[in-house]
């Protein structure tokens, strides 16, 4: 069923803006979706954890990163997009290996975030384990999987043993995304760090920090704040886990990104999940680069500028993780594709869901 969501789509400009601080509105329709059942195998292994993905134009594939912290790894799809429904076919499995050539060593990396570079490398994000003193990273891999380099990390978002500083429990980096020119790379954490704030509750939002590095000199050249929404409902009961952050980003221009944010409630009514599409400004916005906390600051900072796209709630569907954001090839009609992807957790009460739109 295909639904116009003319309304809930005003996206920031998709490529120049027509005029300094403009941006020019557009439209998404949604087209279809594909699920695929969570016991899914391929070549050994469970197809499904899909955290982010990208397209690579050159070569008509989608690259997808499985969030499995055993095998760490991403997948090679074809996505036919002519049919108004997501085709998809899985085509190849890629494990990602350490600066030493060999695989990760089982639970040591929590795979999340996958950008295709200009280069034909990709940059992937690991959110680390908090509670076990590992240290979140983004690191940059060739297309067979070998790593490349390492993006240098302020201490700021390293855990410390007194659990007063860096990255919380599963509120790292889980998302990350190169602008067209390709000369950033942008990603963020999925909530506040430690030392900045509390995270999302359902009477309040979460200030997560922005990043911006330079890929050329690969720096890290800008942060800014980006609030998060509350928690979109209650647990069932209320001392049930519930959580809400920024779980992708989709970089328009070096200005203006698209966000998603991910709402998780265990008992709430459906699934549980709550996914929502943002624009977001980065002109206005401070630039809170070189601090190491921000929680004295946060009355005088301005973040960065958000304005809701659409709640997918709207779709009418069932929805599960989806936390994966890529434009695709071109439709027929010209207009380009949007594809969105779940993480199923590898659960069976979960599927991986491709979401297929159109945009304008």
């Amino acid at each position: 069923m295909r639904r116009l969501l003319s309304l809930l789509a005003v996206l920031a400009a998709l490529a120049v803006p027509v005029a300094a601080g403009a941006a020019p509105s557009v439209e998404l329709e949604f087209l279809g979706q594909q699920i695929i059942p969570t016991g899914t195998q391929f070549q050994g292994t469970a197809f499904g954890g899909l955290s982010s993905i990208a397209y690579d134009e050159d070569r008509n594939v989608f690259y997808a990163f499985s969030d499995d912290q055993v095998n760490v790894r991403f997948y090679t799809l074809r996505i036919g997009v002519t049919g108004g429904v997501p085709a998809v076919q899985i085509v190849g499995v890629t494990t990602i290996r350490d600066a030493s050539g060999q695989p990760f060593a089982p639970q040591t990396v929590d795979p999340e975030g996958l950008a295709l570079t200009k280069d034909d490398t990709l940059v992937l994000t690991s959110e680390g384990f908090a509670a076990r003193l590992i240290d979140p990273w983004i690191r940059e891999f060739s297309l067979d999987g070998g790593q490349l380099r390492s993006l240098p990390l302020p201490a700021a978002f390293l855990p410390n043993a007194t659990a007063t500083r860096g990255v919380r429990q599963n509120l790292g980096f889980e998302s990350a995304g190169v602008p067209p020119n390709g000369r950033f790379l942008f990603t963020g954490t999925e909530g506040a760090l430690v030392q900045d704030g509390p995270p999302a509750t359902l009477a309040a939002g979460s200030p997560a920090r922005l990043l911006r590095y330079n890929l050329q000199t690969g720096k890290l050249d800008r942060q800014y704040v980006y609030w998060t929404d509350p928690i979109a409902e209650p647990p069932v009961p209320l001392t049930q886990f519930a959580v809400n952050g920024l779980v992708e980003l989709l970089p328009l221009n070096n200005q203006f990104l698209l966000a998603m944010e991910r709402s998780f409630s265990v008992g709430a009514p459906g699934t549980g999940n709550k996914i929502k599409l943002y624009s977001v400004e980065l002109p206005g916005a401070d630039d809170v680069n070189g601090f190491d906390s921000l929680a004295t600051l946060l009355a005088g900072i301005e973040p960065v500028e958000k304005t809701l796209l659409l709640n997918l709630d709207a779709l009418g569907l069932p929805l599960d993780n989806v936390e994966g954001m890529t434009f695709g090839p071109d439709l027929p009609d010209g207009r380009r594709s949007l594809v969105l992807v779940s993480d199923n957790n590898f659960a069976p009460a979960q599927f991986t869901q491709f979401l297929l739109f159109a945009v304008s």
